[in-house]
């Protein structure tokens, strides 16, 4: 399997229980945020957080990464409306997000340093 960040194919192929260290059921992520679990799930409705089924017979889960100081990650919801905007699914954002892509390292960890310009920019030229 290729785990090439810009094919699509082999981001839905990845595993993503063994990519993404933690995860949060919705209510974890719900106390996280300060917000109701019927709220998370709009905040993934709206692509303002991402959540995937990482283990077959779970709920869908949000990576716990995805959440800093009870907020989605700064520039996380203008990243995922690209990647959706290029016909990615969440579980695919996540494989994307979570990958090493020379930002140097992940893009979740370039967003949570507030250096989402190149992560935002790369995401926006998947689609060229």
């Amino acid at each position: 399997m290729s785990t090439d960040p810009s094919s699509a194919t082999s981001l839905a192929e990845v595993d993503l229980a063994a990519l993404v260290p933690s995860w949060l059921d919705q209510d974890e992520a719900a106390a996280l945020l300060g917000v109701t679990p019927a709220k998370v799930r709009t905040m993934v409705r709206d692509h303002q957080l991402a959540a995937a089924v990482p283990v077959p017979g779970q709920g869908p889960k949000v990576p716990a990464e995805l959440v800093q100081d009870g907020l989605p990650v700064k520039g996380l919801p203008g990243l995922l409306t690209v990647l959706h905007d290029n016909g990615y699914d969440d579980r695919e954002c996540i494989a994307w997000l979570f990958l090493d892509q020379d930002f140097p390292g992940r893009a979740v960890d370039a967003l949570r340093e507030n250096r989402g310009t190149e992560v935002k920019r790369r995401a926006q030229a998947l689609g060229f």
